[in-house]
């Protein structure tokens, strides 16, 4: 087992439609304005970022980030990531009921030296960490959205 190989799976029910999660998540410069561990984002071009990332663990991960899919239509956004994390991460937004399930795939390997070091015994705590980002970033977005529709 490669001990620095990680996948992760995430589901948020939201209560707006996909297309309104879609035009929020594609937007990857505002990340910071509702998702407090995304501490910065880089716009480099139109599809390429540079992205620093902390949650709980008090350690920052940067990666440039490279859009490889868009598409509205289908709901889905997916990057390849380099740096701190190689591997890609994929939202995908379908409908449900009024609202939206939001799934966010990664597959990532670490290549932070710290984190390469400590895989073994960190790795429990590093799945910890990320979930913890995720539940933060689903409600910065729940309140991102509410104040989205009460500025309509």
């Amino acid at each position: 087992m490669d001990w620095s190989h990680y996948r992760f799976r995430t589901l948020w029910a939201l209560p707006v439609p996909p297309a309104t999660v879609y035009e929020v998540l594609e937007r990857a410069e505002d990340y910071p304005r509702w998702w407090p561990q995304v501490r910065e984002v880089t716009r480099l071009d139109d599809t390429t970022g540079v992205l620093r990332i902390r949650s709980v663990l008090p350690y920052d991960l940067r990666f440039t980030g490279r859009e490889v899919r868009r598409d509205p239509a289908a709901g889905v956004l997916e990057i390849e990531m380099t740096g701190d994390l190689d591997g890609w991460a994929r939202w995908t937004l379908t409908p449900d009921g009024t609202g939206t399930l939001a799934r966010y795939d990664q597959e990532v390997h670490v290549t932070k030296p710290l984190m390469r070091r400590l895989a073994v015994p960190g790795r429990f705590v590093f799945r910890v960490n990320h979930a913890l980002m995720m539940r933060a970033g689903r409600r910065g977005l729940l309140t991102y959205l509410e104040e989205g529709r009460q500025a309509v």
